[in-house]
């Protein structure tokens, strides 16, 4: 897990490293300036020695501006260094997640990814900034402020030989209290993305439906899971700063009253035994072991609280998509030929059942197949493996004469054009939109296939017509205009293979006869495959498919399936009661 995080320092090793150079020296010099102190009080104030007051005074300020100045650069390049790794964790997250396959997506949700690329880098960020600082002052500071009050008395310094494995015991304790509460507080974050993000997608319906209030108690029953939890393990990490007190204030009252005892028995000589000045000194020092001792209990709190963090980071991080190029690729696709041999598939080795099961059908390129079935009978599966967006358990899907797996994964998906069930258009113009299909494609090429897909004519009626700006996920656009924009986005790639599932249930009878008129007449060498509930929408195409609780019912021309598919004809009947009732 460490190995994983750390490649994502990168360019921001530099200051990585930096960071502890300006520690190390910030350390040695603050470690420094109550041994000056001391000095100046014995040799130089209660000497009554002018020469060595000026002398001792110029160097204790010279080594103040320079630890000063070593504080600022170290936490000018801890910011730089923990802000550049937080930007590399989320753009390798991000990019990484554009690589996964559909299967390698399933494993998480998109509330969860949310969490991981928002709060979860925001609190490894913090983590990294604190360790390579606060982690390396703190030991520092600790083990050269110990050898200094071992160096000024070694009878007295035996009290940190009690204090601090004390204080370590303590630690560990927490720590192993605190984090699966942490653990557990995240997932429960994943969770409270999810109700929020359906929410906002659904907010017509839930308005439609009044049920403002069911949301708003979904919302708070997971806020106050978050608030117990948290709760928890703050209520456990709070006992760090008492402890900590406990022990400063202990070691505070035992060192002064020994120290008094010591300074009584020289005399206040500093030739003898121990001053004044040695105690103002080793007083310091405690101060600085001790508070070295609370950065470090912060340290391993956030750490406490990033560790799960960082597990979840990781995960994302080691998915590899399980869908990759063979070794010798094709990188070009003669035909939209498509053969499924045998084919069975399923979306997890869990699942008992296959999705998909012994499917066997020819498609020639340039046909049109109209595919039909009841709900849950398969129909988006079985498109899905021909641009190879799952692979197959068994069996061959053929494109071109050719196995799927053997082409060039973004070769394939080029040349097949898939507009699928739930259309989506992102924020931006709808010429932008549209470039999708290819960027290069010019202003003619664009207005071409709007016509094609009956576009054209809803986009002249707005004011910035092609320029008119789309919001996120194209909401002030209709269903059926957005149906339309998407086929005209996959008509633009010009592919071999175009694949509708569904994506014409908003638009009128007409429009999509028009529609599929503009296929045919426009694209007749382009293979396309029409899912539709509509068996108007299928009833045209050289082929039909009935599927059947993911098996093929039945394969035929419009007017066979009616004479010996049961399926077909009772779904025929359904659709067409009310026009025989009216004729």
């Amino acid at each position: 897990m460490i190995k994983t995080l750390l490649s994502c320092v990168r360019e921001y090793k530099k200051d990585s490293i930096l960071t502890p150079v300006y520690v190390v020296v910030e350390s040695l010099l603050e470690v420094l300036i109550p041994t000056l102190m001391a000095a100046l009080i014995d040799y130089g104030i209660m000497g009554k020695n002018m020469g060595n007051v000026l002398k001792i005074g110029g160097v204790l300020i010279i080594c103040s501006i320079i630890s000063l100045l070593a504080g600022f650069l170290a936490g000018r390049s801890a910011a730089i260094a923990a802000s550049g790794f937080a930007k590399n964790l989320r753009r390798d997250m991000y990019y990484n997640v554009q690589k996964f396959s559909f299967s390698n997506i399933d494993k998480f949700s998109t509330a969860s990814l949310v969490t991981r690329l928002t709060t979860d880098v925001t609190n490894l960020q913090n983590s990294y900034m604190m360790i390579i600082r606060l982690a390396v002052r703190s030991p520092l500071m600790m083990i050269f402020a110990l050898i200094m009050v071992f160096r000024i008395n070694k009878e007295i310094s035996l009290i940190f030989l009690i204090i601090i494995p004390l204080l370590f015991i303590a630690l560990i304790l927490i720590v192993t209290r605190v984090h699966p509460v942490f653990v557990r507080v995240f997932k429960t974050y994943d969770k409270l993305n999810g109700v929020t993000q359906e929410n906002l997608r659904g907010i017509r319906v839930v308005k439609t439906f009044t049920r403002e209030e069911h949301e708003v108690g979904k919302f708070s029953k997971i806020s106050q899971m978050i608030f117990k939890d948290f709760s928890k393990a703050e209520k456990v990490l709070a006992l760090n700063m008492p402890i900590m007190q406990f022990s400063i204030y202990a070691a505070m009252i035992m060192i002064s009253w020994l120290g008094a005892k010591a300074i009584v028995a020289s005399g206040n000589n500093p030739a003898i035994g121990l001053s004044t000045g040695d105690l103002t000194g080793f007083i310091t020092y405690t101060m600085q072991i001790l508070m070295s001792l609370m950065m470090l209990s912060m340290v391993f709190a956030m750490i406490i609280i990033s560790r799960a963090s960082a597990e979840r980071i990781t995960e994302v991080l080691r998915e590899h998509t399980d869908l990759e190029n063979c070794e010798d690729p094709i990188f070009e696709v003669k035909n939209g030929a498509i053969d499924f041999e045998n084919v069975t598939f399923q979306y997890s080795s869990k699942n008992e059942k296959p999705v998909l099961d012994c499917i066997n059908l020819s498609i020639n390129s340039g046909e049109t197949v109209g595919v039909i079935g009841g709900t849950g009978s398969s129909k988006s599966s079985f498109v899905q493996l021909i641009p190879r967006l799952y692979d197959v358990v068994q069996g061959q899907v053929r494109v071109g004469g050719k196995d799927v797996r053997t082409y060039d994964i973004e070769t394939l998906r080029n040349q097949v054009a898939m507009v699928l069930q739930k259309n989506v258009l992102f924020s931006g113009t709808i010429k932008e939109n549209l470039l999708w299909g290819d960027e290069n494609a010019t202003d003619e090429d664009i207005v071409r296939v709007c016509k094609f897909a009956q576009a054209d004519t809803f986009i002249q009626d707005f004011p910035d017509k092609y320029n008119t700006y789309l919001e996120q996920g194209g909401s002030n656009v209709s269903g059926g205009q957005k149906q339309r924009l998407c086929i005209a986005r996959a008509l633009l790639k010009k592919p071999k293979i175009l694949i509708l599932d569904d994506s014409t249930s908003a638009v009128d009878t007409k429009t999509d006869s028009e529609i599929r008129r503009a296929f045919k007449e426009e694209i007749p060498d382009t293979t396309k495959i029409i899912i539709a509930q509509r068996i108007n929408s299928v009833k045209d195409a050289d082929k039909i498919v009935v599927l059947d609780d993911g098996k093929i019912n039945a394969v035929g021309t419009h007017d066979e399936l009616l004479q010996n598919c049961e399926i077909y004809k009772e779904v025929f009947d359904s659709q067409n009661k009310g026009n025989s009732i009216n004729g």
